[in-house]
């Protein structure tokens, strides 16, 4: 099979949400995924992934690497040798494919597809117009189908799917998934730490995980109530344990795309600095929680900028443990799930 380079150069959770794309061009060909260094770990779960290649770009990264020459000639060299026959440069709407393309074009790559506003010239050769071929109102997932410009494999229906660990720990009935990369998009740890105790007082059994980086945070919301698992499992793990619980409360970060990926009902503390339809959980019940026209909205913000960060703050405690009984009664419904 002809071999296929596709690039989604973010993190863990914009890695995941590029599944379904991902596998779109796998049912054709051999996929290799070029990713950066934080969405390493997930690019591996995919199926439909054949091999990983790892690049911190400087103009995707939130803490991005200075441009240098010698990475990028490496780069390209790494690329040239591979002999890939097409390449498809996956974005989010406030991303340009263009200073991606223009290194894959130096790499000799013959065909490349990308979603421009701006005009590409000889940088693409599928080049998708947002606004007009392409709609920016929908979720991320679909958008990069759209983009990769094939069609699902027979009997894929589109969702999330990753490659879990069987979880060997003690039962969880809910995970508590208190952190994220983007401060904007965390719940206040006060706030986790009493649902967590008032989950326990229903006698639930609630893990609370998080990276090796979030170790303190864990720890501080588990308390005495809960099992804290930060920085105690991988990502394919994480999804094992998220796969047996019943629910997980969570922000717009990675774990909430994990739990799309396995079918595990969400209560998603969505912050509005991106637009819910594009990133909200996807294919999965799940209840909405936080004030989506809070001033903050569309901003993009990675810190809060405003006061109190009052569009999650101003959820309680209280309002997380009816959201998790109540997104259990929907996904024991049947009835539609949100997207």
């Amino acid at each position: 099979m002809r071999r296929v380079l596709v690039v989604r150069l973010d993190g863990a959770g914009d890695v995941l949400l590029a599944g379904p794309a991902v596998r779109a061009v796998a049912a054709t060909a051999r996929v290799t995924l070029l990713v950066g260094p934080a969405g390493a770990e997930a690019a591996r779960l995919l199926p439909g992934v054949d091999e990983v290649l790892i690049w911190s770009c400087p103009w995707i990264a939130a803490d991005p690497p200075p441009v240098d020459r010698g990475g990028l000639d490496d780069l390209v060299d790494t690329l040239a040798a591979a002999g890939f026959a097409e390449a498809v440069v996956l974005t989010s709407f406030h991303q340009s494919p263009l200073p991606t393309a223009l290194v894959l074009r130096m790499a000799g790559i013959p065909r490349i597809t990308g979603a421009s506003v701006d005009y590409p010239g000889s940088l693409l050769d599928v080049r998708l117009r947002p606004g007009e071929t392409l709609s920016e109102d929908q979720p991320e997932p679909e958008r990069m189908v759209a983009i990769a410009g094939r069609p699902l494999p027979a009997g894929d229906d589109g969702g999330l799917a990753v490659r879990a660990a069987e979880w060997a720990g003690p039962a969880v009935d809910v995970v508590v998934h208190p952190g994220a990369a983007v401060p904007a998009r965390r719940w206040p740890a006060r706030h986790a730490a009493e649902a967590v105790r008032l989950l326990a007082a229903q006698g639930l059994c609630t893990a609370v995980t998080g990276s090796a980086d979030e170790r303190a945070r864990t720890a501080a919301v588990a308390g005495d109530h809960a099992l804290d698992l930060g920085g105690r499992t991988s990502l394919a793990e994480l999804a094992g344990v998220i796969a047996g619980a019943s629910a997980i409360v969570v922000g717009n970060t990675a774990a909430a795309h994990l739990a799309a990926a396995v079918g595990t009902p969400v209560v998603s503390l969505f912050a509005p600095v991106v637009p819910a339809v594009r990133w909200r959980p996807y294919r999965v019940p799940h209840v909405l929680l936080g004030d989506q026209a809070a001033p903050c909205r569309d901003s993009r913000a990675r810190e809060c900028p405003v006061p109190g960060h009052p569009c999650l703050t101003s959820v309680t405690p209280a309002d997380v443990v009816a959201a998790v009984g109540a997104v259990g009664a929907l996904a024991r419904s049947g009835r539609e799930v949100p997207v």
